[in-house]
């Protein structure tokens, strides 16, 4: 299990490598049920990961000029206080079990993986749909309030989840920012990137026990997968690939599902 376990780190950075994004989206199963990592630390090294590897592609981006800075400064500050918030407060506080029905438990871990297969609904349906690369109608605009709401809501669903979230902020940025697509692909890897590794770092390894050692090969796997995944870029059509994976998405909600409330019960 572990050795299949590392192949889907592998797995996972090569299909960021390929097509930009989503594959970061398989951390958390990955941790929950090859490694049989609990709820709490598979979201929490689910941060750590996702935010090195969108570390990664942001800085690519920006080499690329794709990455408006005062924009992700602007979005990413109420992020980062929403995650932290929830990781360093909330994530611990929660009971074992939140609440009981009869003789049936709804237990902390239902609930977390239960969002998070709730939201790999939208995340597979973004990478599916064809986005319009809409060019910025002028002056980049902020709705500083909505933004402020936004960037609080969404940093509190990433530090429940573990996950980045980018299919949520991408069209936050066109919408509240007025800024052209690809500028907002890029400006979210950036977001991503410091919520999450703000997150954990301020959060989750001020309060439980981190497994450096595997965390760093994890990750480093990943880093690697994403270096092979660009490579391979140059032979293979990311896009149609896509489609493939955003399928791929849809089959892991229903199984984390199906896991978690049908097998565990």
């Amino acid at each position: 299990m572990e050795i299949l376990g590392y192949a889907s780190a592998l797995i996972i950075g090569i299909s960021l490598g390929l097509i930009g994004g989503g594959g970061s989206i398989l951390a958390v199963p990955v941790l929950a049920y090859l490694f049989s990592v609990d709820e709490k630390v598979a979201t929490a090294y689910s941060l750590f990961i996702v935010g090195t590897s969108s570390l990664v592609g942001g800085l690519k981006q920006h080499l690329n000029k794709n990455v408006d800075w005062r924009t992700a400064i602007v979005f990413g500050i109420p992020a980062i206080v929403g995650v932290t918030l929830v990781r360093y407060y909330v994530v611990p506080a929660l009971p074992d079990i939140l609440f009981t029905v009869g003789t049936f438990d709804f237990t902390r871990r239902m609930g977390m993986f239960g969002l998070f297969a709730i939201l790999m609904f939208p995340a597979a349906l973004s990478m599916l749909k064809k986005r319009k690369e809409k060019e910025s109608a002028g002056t980049i605009r902020y709705n500083y309030p909505l933004i402020l709401i936004e960037g609080l809501v969404v940093g509190g669903v990433t530090g429940l989840i573990g996950a980045g979230g980018g299919f949520l902020i991408i069209p936050a940025l066109v919408i509240l920012a007025n800024i052209e697509m690809k500028v907002a692909v890029g400006t979210s890897l950036i977001i991503v990137a410091f919520k999450s590794l703000l997150g954990f770092f301020l959060g989750d390894a001020q309060t439980i026990e981190i497994d450096w050692q595997f965390l760093a090969l994890f990750t480093s796997i990943s880093l690697v997968g994403i270096f092979i995944g660009s490579y391979l870029g140059n032979f293979i059509d990311g896009k149609k690939l896509k489609k493939g994976f955003g399928y791929f998405i849809f089959v892991m909600a229903i199984f984390i599902f199906y896991m978690e409330f049908f097998v565990k019960q």
